[in-house]
């Protein structure tokens, strides 16, 4: 994941530009800033409610959800990723430069207090720093590319049959509640010129299921890599996941199962073939 380091002389050079007056500045990040701001300039003035303040300060806007809570006032950000800022990525500021993972701790402790848990009990003692881990493990596919997974290709040598890898398992997150989804995707793809690594189609459906996800999307993004970076005259892709947020919460049917597929090239075009790959995809039931 990108990474924004910003610098004192970035904060200068924001803070400078700031018009004069009171400000309340957000909790929590919004608040460092307009303290900040006051210790470089005495004329901007920190108040301790929005009702008292000339505008509004915040350090970053993620959603703009904080913005639109205070939309009676003026809004100033030092990074809006609504607008100008999207590819900025997980941005520290450099009074978290030494205490980023103590703050990214911190979050998962008041996370536990909201509950109504207490993150000083011998279980729950080291939570934080496992769940960060854990986190960090289940996302690691926004690191890699699918060139990159790819990459490991060989010449077909005639071999113009389809090639079946079958029952990949998976577990992913879904984006709307941050639970699993798990299951097992079937991907096929008819080669042109080159054939790639068995193990890379696995690692690729990793990659995707290792994000927060949707499972369409999953479907979508696994069919349309393979497609494009092997040139691949068609491919076909099922997945069959059960989903925790509708089986452990909301309407709780624990046996229900999600099935999605994708179709290109001859896949999508020729029904014969078609009926092939998921008769190949089928036989993996038998």
């Amino acid at each position: 994941m990108k990474k924004t380091m910003v610098t004192w002389s970035d904060v200068n050079s924001f803070v400078s530009q700031l018009k004069a007056g009171k400000v309340y500045g957000v909790p929590r990040g919004g608040a460092v800033l307009a303290g900040v701001a006051h210790a470089m300039r005495p004329d901007v003035v920190p108040v301790a409610a929005p009702q008292h303040a000339d505008y509004v300060l915040d350090d970053i806007v993620d959603s703009g959800r904080t913005r639109i809570a205070h939309a009676g006032l003026p809004f100033v950000a030092m990074f809006d990723k609504t607008n100008g800022h999207k590819d900025v990525g997980w941005v520290v500021f450099p009074w978290e430069h030494s205490d980023e993972l103590k703050d990214n701790e911190d979050t998962v402790v008041r996370q536990l207090q909201l509950i109504g848990e207490d993150p000083n009990r011998e279980g729950l003692l080291e939570t934080p720093k496992r769940y960060l881990k854990a986190m960090r493990e289940l996302t690691v596919g926004y690191q890699l590319k699918a060139a990159d997974v790819l990459s490991t290709t060989f010449a077909a040598d005639g071999y113009d049959e389809v090639v079946v890898l079958r029952d990949i398992e998976f577990t992913s997150l879904c984006e709307h509640h941050l639970l699993p989804f798990t299951g097992i995707s079937h991907v096929a793809y008819l080669p042109s010129e080159r054939i790639v690594g068995l193990s890379k189609l696995a690692r690729l459906v990793d990659m995707h299921a290792q994000r927060l996800q949707v499972q369409e999307r999953m479907t979508h993004d696994i069919a349309v890599d393979i497609e494009q970076v092997l040139s691949a005259k068609g491919v076909a892709v099922v997945v069959e996941a059960h989903h925790s947020c509708m089986g452990c919460r909301g309407v709780k049917k624990q046996s229900a199962r999600m099935v999605t597929s994708a179709m290109r090239g001859v896949f999508m075009t020729k029904p014969e073939a078609r009926a092939e790959v998921l008769g190949l995809f089928l036989g993996a039931k038998r």
